[in-house]
């Protein structure tokens, strides 16, 4: 069975009165809850659980709301993953990252409310057979450079930058999500643990794992931003590597096989991709300073990338929500505890304890 939910645990956890909220655009003393949101449909699903569209119902404005079952989180063993990714939300904001604004939890479930973007994934539109230009990527690049060097700056490797980990919003920017394996580690430190999703890896990861050597650093989120960048160009990986792969071989794949860059990408962009492709971290691309002195973005007005006034060459379709239309049927029809009668349903259950306890009395 279950452990039982240590309640007090929860609480500290998720902010005191079950809430908080990190950016308030209200009353300070407000206490937000479940109550405060209209859910308007469901999306999808997250490593958080479930996602849905909600809107505030007082400022009217719209969020995405991830929920999950505490008692499922507990028997899959997910506590720490989430409490770690809660914890570095309330610290973090960046314009190119999905931004937390509340978490609070009732006895059923945990709810993250975040930026909506509504322009999908860049999994999803690579399932679309989306042909992406180097223009595009190039900017996408640029975004991400943004985003990692301020995780960096606050100390966070977030060991999972690949294409279903990128959110568009309807003008096209790119944004990191998923900060389920990320890691926090401060002045000199490396991490070791073997995390992330093996095709995007970077090979110091392997390495690390494998020989115990000195483990790896902030370097490994930019090789993974490499592997993207290859795949959104190309249609596929510049390494054939799959979860199954044993991490002997890969250790041997990287001092093997050399990457082959397609003879229709400018010099540039291969210059850059090798730059970031680089199996020696120490010699690779991994910081703001580098890719902003780089010549292949000698023409980049970075003050221009950060306040979103480049416009992305790939706008997603403004007419389709970019996600699985199957998903909102299942949550209606074979959802057990479907979300839009959770009020009658922990009103219920309140009643049914209620009248116990005056029974005993």
């Amino acid at each position: 069975p279950a452990p039982m939910f240590h309640w007090s645990k929860w609480k500290k956890r998720m902010g005191a009165s079950a809430s908080s909220s990190k950016r308030p655009v209200f009353d300070e003393r407000e206490d937000v809850n479940f109550d405060h949101f209209q859910i308007l449909r469901a999306i999808g699903k997250g490593s958080f659980g479930k996602v849905c569209i909600v809107q505030k119902r007082d400022t009217e404005k719209m969020y995405a709301m991830k929920y999950m079952n505490k008692q499922q989180c507990i028997e899959r063993d997910e506590v720490r993953n989430v409490f770690r990714e809660l914890e570095i939300l309330q610290e973090i904001e960046h314009v190119f990252l999905v931004n937390l604004w509340y978490s609070f939890q009732d006895e059923e479930d945990m709810f993250m409310v975040v930026d909506l973007l509504l322009g999908g994934d860049l999994r999803y539109h690579l399932q679309q057979n989306v042909q992406f230009t180097e223009e595009t990527v190039r900017l996408y690049i640029c975004e991400m450079a943004l985003a990692l060097d301020y995780l960096r700056s606050q100390h966070i490797i977030h060991r999972d930058v690949k294409p279903d980990n990128i959110l568009l919003d309807e003008q096209g920017h790119a944004h990191l999500t998923d900060f389920n394996i990320a890691t926090i580690i401060r002045d000199g430190e490396r991490a070791t643990a073997l995390a992330g999703t093996k095709p995007y890896m970077a090979p110091e990861i392997f390495h690390s794992f494998l020989s115990g050597g000195t483990g790896y650093s902030f370097e490994v989120d930019w090789w993974s931003l490499g592997i993207m960048a290859y795949e959104l160009l190309r249609g596929w990986r510049p390494y054939d590597i799959h979860s199954n792969n044993p991490v002997e071989s890969l250790v041997q794949l990287f001092s093997t096989v050399s990457v082959q860059y397609s003879s229709a990408w400018s010099k540039e962009m291969v210059a850059l991709l090798r730059k970031l492709l680089t199996v020696n971290p120490e010699h690779r691309f991994s910081c703001l300073a580098h890719i902003q002195a780089s010549a292949q973005l000698s023409g980049v007005v970075w003050s221009d990338v950060s306040e979103k006034r480049v416009e992305p060459a790939f706008v997603p379709n403004k007419g389709r929500l970019h996600c699985d239309p199957t998903f909102e049927l299942e949550e209606m029809i074979l959802e057990s505890r479907p979300l839009h009668k959770k009020k009658k349903r922990l009103a219920k259950n309140k009643s049914r304890d209620n009248s116990k306890d005056s029974s005993q009395s």
